[in-house]
């Protein structure tokens, strides 16, 4: 008999919640097959089997929370032949399908004036009825299903053994979105750009014309807010702003995006030019990129750049590995990497820990300004917000400029007032010069 345990999560986590069980009591599984899948407040675990046989006992069940070490499940190695002849089971209906399936589908064909019809109709309804009872789906797949209209049974998985996942599920809802919209001609050249921009989830869940519903709050959704609730609570919170004319950056990016994108085979964004101007500030300032530690101050003397994104799962902040050593285009190759990862729900823990500082862009979405908080222990925060054009004062000249308000959130138990303004003066002097981004 062996047992199987909940492994190790990653740093600093020791709980999880049962997310999915792949496979049941009494299924044969074989080295290496998914049993269940484990969520965590940053990442899904996937437990497989060691070794193969059958699965005797499941030790909790869908939603229970456990912890490192505990007991999952129990597999008998000894039983793997005992587990054969259930295979052999749709093939023993076959024969049978021609005179029992008739007595079960008789309900359905008394309405049915003429007798002969639902007969011949009933062969066929065993095979239909098959495959959606062994649709594999995860918990998410099946609620975005459910919010989207999207049947499961036509959607192709490309999970593990697969599994259909939350991608495939948006994917083939956009597909037949796409579809829908197909008679309008300018249409299909304006549903792939807006493919690409990551959205939050379109509607709430479906209320079945009730006034209030309730739905539990999953294992991330749970750390996130706790994690929120720490970094308000545990450090001296304080947002500093100011703005940035982003007419520079705005010319370099449009006359090199075609450029890059063609030889590099990535999309430039702003997001890199803030990444480098930060990084290059926190150099500086060091103390916005350290971290406290009891009565310790420690200082980083590298900048792995936590990149805020919003997923359907919640809001998660990969980062970039020392990113103040990493050049434009590498730096815009892995942004783009992370994100893609964290949509698709593959991030890994070596993703998710170990940032410095962190930017988040609320812009996307159409903020105007906010006051981000703190990725705790971290101890600095960048916030980036909505390009609008405004009427501004240019050597006694009103001009209009693409502008944009930044705010730094900061730890004030470490860094002063005085540094977190003048850190946010180095990004906006960067950003109004790309140029000198060159001089390091």
């Amino acid at each position: 008999m062996t047992s199987i345990k909940v492994p190790p999560l990653g740093e600093s986590i020791v709980e999880a919640t049962v997310s999915r069980w792949l496979k049941k009591e009494g299924d044969a599984v074989a080295p290496g097959d998914t049993l269940v899948e484990l969520e965590t407040d940053k990442i899904t675990v996937e437990v497989p089997a060691m070794n193969g046989g059958v699965l005797t006992k499941r030790a909790h069940a869908e939603g229970d929370v456990v912890h490192v070490d505990d007991l999952l499940a129990e597999i008998d190695e000894s039983a793997t032949a005992a587990a054969q002849p259930a295979p052999a089971q749709p093939a023993a209906a076959k024969p049978a399908a021609s005179a029992p399936p008739v007595p079960r589908n008789q309900p359905q064909s008394t309405p049915v004036v003429p007798p002969p019809a639902p007969a011949q109709a009933a062969p066929p309804a065993p095979p239909t009825s098959g495959p959606p009872a062994e649709v594999r789906a995860g918990p998410a797949a099946q609620k975005t299903a459910a919010e989207t209209g999207v049947d499961l049974s036509r959607v192709q998985g490309t999970g593990r053994g697969g599994v259909i996942s939350k991608p495939d599920v948006l994917e083939a809802a956009a597909g037949a979105q796409r579809s829908a919209a197909a008679p309008p001609s300018a249409q299909p050249s304006v549903a792939p750009a807006q493919a690409t921009v990551p959205a939050p989830r379109p509607a709430p869940p479906a209320s079945d014309g009730k006034r209030e519903t309730r739905e539990k709050m999953s294992t991330r959704r749970k750390r996130i807010a706790e994690h929120l609730l720490e970094s308000q609570h545990a450090t001296a919170h304080l947002t500093t702003f100011n703005e940035i004319d982003m007419t520079a950056v705005s010319a370099v990016r449009e006359r090199l995006k075609e450029r890059v994108e063609k030889e590099h085979g990535v999309k430039l964004s702003y997001m890199p030019f803030f990444v480098k101007a930060a990084c290059m500030a926190l150099k500086t300032y060091p103390v916005v990129n350290a971290q406290i530690d009891g009565d310790a101050i420690v200082y980083k003397h590298y900048v792995n750049m936590g990149i805020a994104v919003a997923s359907d799962a919640g809001l998660v902040v990969p980062n970039i590995k020392d990113a103040d050593r990493r050049g434009m285009i590498e730096i815009s190759r892995e942004i783009g990497a992370v994100a893609k990862r964290a949509r698709d729900g593959k991030l890994t823990m070596d993703d998710l820990t170990g940032g410095t500082f962190t930017i988040t862009n609320g812009g996307v979405f159409g903020s105007l300004i906010s006051t981000p908080i703190i990725n705790f222990p971290q101890v600095g925060i960048l916030g980036l917000h909505k390009i609008q054009e405004r009427p501004m004062a240019v050597d006694g000249k009103v001009e209009v400029r693409p502008m944009m308000y930044v705010a730094l959130s900061y730890d004030h138990r470490i860094i002063d007032g005085q540094q977190a303004v003048l850190f946010l003066v180095r990004v906006k002097e960067l950003m109004e010069d790309p140029a000198s981004m060159l001089i390091d």
